[in-house]
């Protein structure tokens, strides 16, 4: 494991050989570790960062958001699909009728059930060792005594209130005084604070059954959406096993459909013998080759995958040997691939968390109201944002994932788990729409490929394909524009690295007994072992 690897690396990383844990704000990593030091095990520390960052970074996600798991219990590795489903009222050919060609991103349309609560709530029933009242306690207090909000999350901020300021429930919940909160100003939300401690004391129930059901179906009603109590009662979650390919001597596991975790596996198996580990992190051709294996892979991903209770993704087909040759057969070192069409879903807003105790058990943790504040939709009373998942479904008749009653859309948040000969080595993640299965490749491939350790690998400079030939690069790419131009591509090198997501990651070195963390140094994160 290198520490560094020709580019500046942003922090170090933190060793522990009792427990570690990795999110996006402060004060959410800080409540995971002390769930560990008290006791508990890892999926009690990584429902307590979960519930904070509600709290503390509702700017990417909210109590009505959807979530993905991949557990690790010491034994095998479960997964956890807690999104939520289209309500019963709404179609595609009704959104056709009106005229619409796409889901609009806000207002009630979009909305799908928010799977996120039950999600917390099955994961504590089948893993935890605290009680579910006592996980969600550190953020019943910070919503409840107030937070200072961090810099990276108050700039969001600011940007969603100029979109939804003139949406009531928003302005009145996440806009005191008429504006977003400062970076650094005390942000207090007493009616989240409520709403949590219901949760916890309910089990999650009176989010699907009770009055914060009540509360969310009145208000749908009333502004003209179409979720209703029955749809909210009607939410389950659903534990699946992940799916995996091999690269490079691990085991990369992701979530099956209706989750696009196959575009990361599809683009990994046909980078596998392309002899990625002969670059440098910054050496055109690298960049060259991932860019269009990932470009192949979300063309599929596009075309095929959606909700499997309605259609059948050809999984194994899509991840077969014979497949990934022929796809890699048609990319060429030093040319750009012409013709792929890369139905890439736009970016979002999403947190990413990963956690792992002394005994061995690991979480990777995914929850989003996919872009920022979601739909712009906020049940005030409860403090409640509403996600924008049905943004994702598709309104093209007969598509795979063509918007229909009781079905889950096409979505872009993956947790992500490395394997290596049969044992665990952690969980990853990064966060930020179609950039996350990018993420995951560029994530993989500096560990597999360079060597590289969870930090270095997160703050090595990152890449980003956003349809067509388009290449984004981070500054630390930009002596690379050129060549790549030359290559074919339209290449912009960005000032702000706000669009190359957000990552975590746990490792577990067996050599020296010790959990290694990494963190996102592009947002506020923070990780801890100890």
């Amino acid at each position: 494991m290198r520490f560094g690897a020709g580019f500046m690396t942003r922090r170090s990383a933190a060793f522990g050989a009792s427990g570690a844990v990795a999110t996006s704000t402060p004060t959410a990593a800080l409540a995971g570790y002390d769930v560990l030091r008290r006791g508990g095990n890892a999926a009690d520390a990584a429902l307590a960062m979960a519930a904070c960052l509600v709290v503390t970074e509702p700017t990417s996600n909210g109590l009505g958001s959807d979530l993905f798991a991949i557990v690790w219990d010491g034994a095998r590795l479960h997964g956890l699909n807690a999104s939520g489903k289209a309500p019963s009222r709404l179609d595609a050919k009704l959104l056709r009728d009106k005229g619409l060609g796409s889901v609009p991103l806000t207002g009630w349309e979009p909305v799908t059930v928010p799977g996120m609560v039950d999600g917390w709530a099955q994961i504590s029933k089948r893993f935890g060792s605290l009680g579910f009242v006592d996980v969600l306690s550190p953020a019943v207090e910070m919503a409840e005594n107030g937070y200072p909000v961090s810099q990276v999350t108050a700039g969001f901020w600011a940007n969603a209130a100029s979109r939804f300021g003139s949406f009531e429930g928003f302005a009145k919940a996440f806009m005191p005084g008429g504006r977003a909160p400062s970076a650094g100003e005390i942000f207090r939300n007493g009616r989240m604070a409520e709403s949590l401690r219901a949760i916890g004391e309910s089990g999650g129930r009176c989010f699907y059954e009770g009055h914060i059901a009540d509360a969310i179906a009145r208000e749908s009603e009333k502004e003209g959406g179409y979720i209703r109590k029955d749809d909210l009662a009607a939410h389950e979650s659903e534990w699946v096993d992940p799916i995996s390919v091999g690269y490079k001597g691990y085991d990369v596991y992701e979530m099956p459909p209706n989750g696009q975790g196959i575009v990361a596996l599809m683009a990994l198996k046909a980078l596998e013998g392309m002899g990625l580990e002969k670059y440098g992190y910054d050496e055109p051709v690298r960049i060259n080759l991932m860019a269009d294996a990932l470009r192949l892979a979300f063309a599929d991903a596009s075309r095929h995958v959606g909700d499997p209770s309605f259609y059948g993704a050809p999984v194994g087909e899509m991840l077969s040997d014979g497949y990934a040759r022929a796809r890699a057969g048609l990319i060429s070192p030093g040319t750009a691939l012409r013709g792929v069409g890369s139905g890439l879903p736009v970016e979002g807003g999403t947190v990413y968390l990963s956690a792992a105790d002394k005994d061995g058990m690991m979480v990777s943790l995914i929850q989003s109201n996919y872009m920022g504040f979601g739909s712009g939709i906020v049940v005030a009373e409860h403090g409640i944002s509403m996600q924008n998942r049905g943004a994702g479904f598709s309104l093209e008749k007969g598509h795979p994932n063509e918007l229909r009653p009781g079905k889950r859309p096409y979505h872009t948040i993956i947790p992500g788990f490395l394997m290596k000969e049969g044992r665990p080595i952690g969980p990853f993640g990064v966060m930020g729409g179609d950039m996350q299965p990018q993420g995951h490749v560029q994530l993989v491939s500096a560990v597999a490929d360079l060597g590289l350790d969870p930090q270095s690998g997160i703050d090595m400079p990152r890449f980003r394909a956003s349809g067509g030939l388009r290449l984004h690069l981070e500054k630390g790419l930009a002596h690379t524009k050129d060549a790549l131009a030359k290559m074919g591509y339209d290449v912009a090198v960005e000032e702000s690295s706000a669009m190359f997501g957000g990552g975590q990651m746990i490792m577990r070195d067996y050599d020296k007994g010790v959990y290694v963390a990494g963190t996102e140094s592009r947002k506020d994160g923070l990780a801890l072992a100890f």
